[in-house]
């Protein structure tokens, strides 16, 4: 990478990663020798970057907090502002910017100065949030914890407490932060157990990054699909619905899941949302999921869109249930 302002970008970017960088590692990924690196850390020290070095045989690099935002980035009430929107939907899982919530909170806080990281602390611990669903929410310091031990990679030790209130201590190497919309699930290799295991976040207490490194090891399947598995003890079934619209009034993990060019409800054997009808000439959509049918009802209630549910037969019949239990109460 010749290009040295493409390059000292691509160089801050790495560094906003909340890790010690080695030199060497640094020159590899752009390409350039460690000559090179140590004269672009010095160009980034003087736009007001606050890069700071470990002395050994390797050395090392990692972005810290600094007596002010770094310049040309955000100024104070942005930042606050930023941090706060932040923490609000990393803590309460809002649908489509959790996952970039927690990650963008994670460099966010990793350069926040002081003075800025206590405003932000008061008008959190000022504020109370109205969540949905069981109000499962996590700490969003528990994220970023979790989040930039992810991102070491770097061993992971906490507090968890199972569903039947057996309180445990565990040691594990961090994969994967996953949220399903209500809550938080973290995907890690227990070290103890020597196996995968999937731990619902809100129930992790005293989240600890040891600083021991390691190599990620490969998770036998795709990351969502192996919490849906867990959620259902390994269980999933084939959804069929279609919605009473476009493609474009659907939320993405709908949108993705669209069959091109099919439309209409020949042969629908479901039932429909509550007050949903007939759905009419529109989008058809196929998914595997491993959601309890009552829970997926209800998400597909929440898109607004009129549906009908072609199968399983379980969820058609938390469709109806859902409906007769609202219709009651209104």
């Amino acid at each position: 990478m010749t290009d040295t302002p493409a390059r000292l970008l691509s160089l801050l970017s790495l560094l906003q990663t909340p890790r010690e960088w080695p030199g060497s590692e640094l020159a590899g990924r752009l390409g350039v020798s460690a000559r090179t690196i140590r004269r672009d850390i010095e160009r980034l020290r003087d736009l007001g970057y606050p890069v700071e070095a470990t002395l050994g045989a390797e050395g090392g690099y990692r972005l810290v907090a600094g007596a002010a935002m770094p310049p040309l980035l955000l100024d104070d009430e942005e930042a606050v502002a930023i941090a706060v929107g932040l923490r609000a939907g990393a803590g309460h899982a809002i649908e489509g910017v959790e996952e970039a919530s927690v990650r963008a909170l994670a460099k966010l806080e990793q350069v926040l100065p002081s003075r800025l990281r206590r405003r932000v602390g008061a008008l959190q611990s000022a504020t109370i949030a109205l969540t949905r669903g069981d109000g499962a929410s996590v700490d969003p310091r528990t994220l970023t914890t979790m989040a930039s031990a992810v991102a070491g990679p770097e061993r992971l030790r906490f507090a968890y407490r199972a569903g039947d209130g057996v309180r445990t201590r565990r040691v594990v190497e961090p994969y994967r932060l996953v949220s399903t919309g209500s809550r938080w699930y973290l995907i890690a290799y227990d070290l103890e157990r020597e196996d995968w295991r999937t731990f619902r976040v809100d129930r992790v207490a005293e989240p600890f990054a040891t600083g021991a490194r390691f190599v990620p090891r490969e998770l036998p399947m795709n990351a969502q699909e192996f919490v849906r598995r867990g959620l259902r003890g390994g269980e999933t079934y084939a959804v069929e619905v279609t919605f009473a619209a476009g493609p474009e009034a659907l939320p993405d993990w709908l949108r993705e899941a669209a069959v091109p060019g099919t439309g209409g409800t020949d042969g629908a054997a479901g039932a429909g949302a509550p007050g949903a009808g007939a759905a009419g000439a529109g989008t058809r959509v196929r998914f595997e999921s491993g959601d309890a049918p009552e829970w997926l009802a209800a998400r597909l209630a929440l898109t607004g869109v009129p549906f009908t549910v072609h199968a399983p037969e379980a969820l058609a019949a938390g469709a109806r249930a859902l409906g007769a239990r609202l219709a009651g109460a209104a």
